[in-house]
């Protein structure tokens, strides 16, 4: 390991960081003998690279990210984040460290000099924005990134036909491997809902933690070789709106990292993107569910009517808005629709 990788808590294992092809099927599969893994688990500041810590122009980073907790929500407990960096993962143990091992994290999910590569930002942004007031930047949303290349190569969808990271990894044109632990553990979740809060970490928290985000960088860059520069472009507002998406502030984000702005060689021709927005309802208390409607008939005919993302808080909040995405005159006609429906309650 580097000097700039101070000594912690670690596992060797045999956790390959991309899967490999087959000699004879040319399939993609785990391969147990390739050179292990190094895991940290981290509880100090110190025993993180110090790149990571000090964000700079001469050292730009690209990372995998994720987060693990109890209801990971603005009103959850945020247990673990996970890090990957090209040659190891690092398990930060919020448990453990604390606030202040978070907080130190902050610069760097902050700065722009370091890529977050994570699946669905949107409810791990909002608990370190409302748990440590960080506010989730620059990253690369692999469910995001999913969809702009099914568009941009013709396959017809839903706006907001979400590919699961189950799905992601099991596609093989990104990865091409299955996922049958994440089973496991999701039924250990549900038998015990506060599975991420003991410590010590066992052998299968450490291994289902790094799972989460050891094939980030791989899909990574398949996915940016996929990506023309109009993609690439609502790559990065899109995921700056899910950054922001259940972080509702009380000055409309004035104090988050500006929106990318829409590159001139994109309106050259005339023909560029339309800006796109973020929108936050308010539904009267009480009304949600017919906003929804019965299993979810108005919401989805709403969604099939236009060309937006619309996400509502679902159980874990808030309950009473609802947050629209897409380009401005999608996302008004959402608004519109919305509206309509609750004047006529």
């Amino acid at each position: 390991m580097a000097s700039s990788f101070p000594p912690s808590p670690s596992f060797l294992t045999h956790l390959p960081l991309h899967p490999s092809s087959s000699p004879h099927q040319g399939e993609k599969r785990l391969v147990e003998d390739e050179s292990p893994v190094l895991i940290h688990i981290v509880t100090l500041a110190s025993q993180l690279p110090v790149e990571f810590l000090e964000p700079s122009p001469q050292s730009e980073l690209v990372i995998g990210f994720d987060c693990e907790g109890v209801d990971l929500c603005r009103k959850g407990t945020l247990c673990i984040m996970q890090l990957a960096f090209p040659d190891a993962v690092y398990l930060v143990d919020a448990i453990e460290g604390g606030e202040e091992l978070i907080k130190a994290c902050k610069p760097a999910l902050e700065s722009s000099y370091i890529t977050k590569v994570i699946h669905d930002c949107k409810r791990d942004s909002e608990a370190l924005f409302f748990q440590f007031d960080i506010k989730l930047n620059n990253v690369v949303d692999t469910q995001i990134a999913y969809s702009l290349i099914e568009d941009q190569e013709g396959r017809k969808r839903l706006r907001d036909d979400y590919i699961s990271f189950v799905g992601l990894l099991a596609d093989p044109r990104y990865c091409g491997i299955s996922y049958v632990e994440k089973e496991e553990v999701r039924d250990l979740l549900r038998q015990d809902p506060k599975f991420w809060t003991h410590r010590p970490l066992s052998e299968l928290m450490v291994r289902a933690a790094a799972d989460d985000v050891r094939f980030l960088l791989y899909i990574y860059h398949q996915m940016m070789e996929k990506l023309n520069e109009r993609s690439l472009w609502y790559l990065a507002v899109r995921g700056a709106l899910y950054c922001r998406c259940f972080c509702v502030n009380s000055n409309n984000f004035a104090d988050w990292p500006s929106l990318p702005s829409i590159p001139d060689s994109l309106n050259a021709d005339g023909n560029g993107p339309e800006e796109e927005i973020l929108s936050v309802l308010d539904v009267p208390p009480g009304k949600m569910g017919r906003v929804i409607g019965k299993r979810g008939a108005t919401i989805l005919l709403i969604k099939a009517s236009c060309n937006a993302e619309i996400h509502t808080g679902g159980p874990k909040g808030p309950p009473d808005k609802v947050f629209i995405i897409g380009p401005v005159k999608e996302v008004r006609k959402a608004e519109a629709m919305l509206r309509g429906r609750i004047l006529d309650m």
